[in-house]
């Protein structure tokens, strides 16, 4: 079977194809010679307090000068500064071992853009496999570092007055790796960073399996970091994160993400679970993203946003549960960095979705929750929203499934039908699912959105709320098949404002206005 590459073209068909018949071949890490390389032999010490950096870096400089191989980990605890993986090596760690982060900040380098535990920049044939742990010891390396700013260490520039914390480029992901290709992450756990556990820029053929993350250390502790990454696959992990669970990004106007392969993950997040377009400078085609289980999430399960002049198409969730989250689904396309045109978002298809929303705080047992919102607010719907003049084009619906709470108040918050047009369009702003603030829907609220097919729709209410089910401002060309509401007549109401070419498959209480 031919394999792609950088720079060529393939259709989205043969890309679901290839993943249907489980052939999608990403990966063409190549095994190590044979030749082992134990940290012990280079002096390494394993007893959680003696620094290794220098032993397990030998390590690796001579299996990569001897044309590749295995770099050991015993069982043991190993503190170490950053060490630097190369090319054709493979750092293997036993179970029972543990590759432990200094606390110390002067420990950690950065190679081109981050400082990490675990750096490689421009290598190739590299892996990162085992049962055991690499811990950062996030906490307690970022109240160091917030500690020398108040000894006048660290330039006020440096540091976040608002949310009283180092900025999160100071503080040292697990790992970090740029422009390399042939990756390979199996069987390890990622626990404890002090920012991001794991961040892939520019590389190519990528493969994380099997993973565990455990990280709900301190703040930005993303759980995967994807970044104009192109042939990925992520299979078989478990993300426990005090952030973004599993995370696609585009920091760059001339890179992409492209072929990315996401499936059987769990995810918790006290953030969004599954999220396309934090940044989203250059974009994102062909992701399929299935099979996910998302429990105890504050925000969106599903968050798909192109808000900084890209493009995002060709993408397909499928086979998503999710419970206990704070909102099922947000798709935006904003128009942050106004210097340059506004992207566009196309071409999503989400199916078989089964999600169940919490009237509460979903993630009030983590040990760092994301921040709550400054403002008294109801129960938030999905929601799909472009802005005038750009809209979000051609998504489908099927097969979706989401139960509310109910018991909106509008003592609480209000956003009644006579004002539909006084919702703010927040085209720059950071996209959030509660971005417009009280919204007029429980369900669904889309706007300015053309080409919108909801197909064998239910939407479930334990308690009445005083908004609509769903509202439709500025959409056009919208199909609805098979729509089923739970609840009475007042909560059934759909709401259809300035939009044409609408089909409503025999639906009672449409309201056009």
């Amino acid at each position: 079977m031919r394999s792609y590459w950088p720079g060529e073209r393939m259709s989205v068909s043969g890309f679901v194809r290839i993943v249907g018949l489980s052939v999608f071949f990403v990966c063409q890490w190549i095994p190590s010679s044979g030749q082992i390389f134990n940290i012990v032999d280079y002096g390494a010490v394993g007893d959680g307090t003696t620094l290794n950096t220098l032993s397990i870096q030998k390590a690796i400089d001579q299996a990569s000068s001897r044309g590749g191989g295995e770099v050991l980990i015993p069982e043991g605890t190993f503190l170490s500064g950053s060490i630097l993986l190369k090319s054709g090596v493979e750092l293997h760690l036993l179970t029972g071992a543990v590759l432990l982060g200094s606390t110390d900040p002067d420990h950690y380098l950065k190679l081109s853009r981050w400082k990490a535990l675990i750096l490689s920049d421009n290598q190739k044939n590299i892996s990162i496999t085992g049962k055991g742990e690499i811990d950062g010891q996030g906490r307690d390396l970022a109240l160091h570092i917030d500690s020398l700013f108040y000894a006048g260490e660290i330039d006020s520039a440096d540091y976040n007055f608002v949310e009283m914390r180092p900025m999160y480029y100071l503080r040292p992901q697990l790992i970090e790796f740029v422009q390399c290709s042939s990756i390979l992450i199996k069987g390890v756990t990622l626990k404890n960073a002090a920012c991001w556990v794991q961040n892939y820029s520019e590389c190519d053929h990528l493969e994380i399996d099997s993973v565990r993350v455990e990280s709900d250390a301190y703040w930005n502790n993303d759980g995967i970091d994807i970044s104009d990454c192109k042939n990925v696959r992520i299979t078989n992990c478990w993300v426990n994160s005090a952030d973004d669970g599993i995370c696609l990004k585009s920091h760059l106007n001339e890179a992409f993400c492209d072929s990315i392969f996401v499936s059987d993950c769990t995810v918790r997040s006290s953030a969004s679970a599954l999220k396309l377009g934090t940044r989203s400078s250059g974009g994102f085609k062909n992701v399929i993203i299935r099979n996910i289980k998302i429990y105890d999430t504050f925000r969106s399960a599903i968050a798909i946003e192109n808000v900084d002049g890209g493009f995002l198409e060709n993408v397909t969730f499928e086979n998503i549960d999710a419970t206990n989250t704070g909102n099922a689904l947000f798709i935006r396309l904003g128009w942050r960095y106004q210097n340059r045109p506004a992207g566009y978002l196309k071409n999503v298809t989400i199916r078989d979705l089964n999600v169940d929303v919490a009237f509460e705080r979903p993630d009030y047992a983590y040990e760092v929750r994301g921040p709550d919102l400054p403002f008294f607010h109801n129960t938030f719907p999905a929601s799909i929203t472009g802005i005038p003049g750009s809209k979000v084009q051609d998504v489908v619906l099927e097969n979706i499934t989401i139960n509310y709470p109910g018991r909106g108040n509008n003592g609480l918050a209000n956003r009644p039908l006579s004002r539909l047009g006084s919702i703010p369009e927040k085209i720059s702003d950071y996209p959030e699912f509660s971005m417009f603030g009280e919204l007029p829907a429980w369900g669904l609220y889309v706007r300015h959105v053309e080409g919108l097919i909801l197909k064998n729709i239910r939407m479930g209410i334990e308690e009445p709320d005083y908004r609509p089910a769903m509202v439709f401002d500025d959409v056009h060309d919208l199909t609805i098949q098979r729509l089923n509401i739970d609840g009475d007549q007042k909560v059934n109401r759909i709401i259809v404002r300035q939009s044409d070419k609408v089909s409503l498959e025999t639906i009672p209480g449409v309201l056009k206005m």
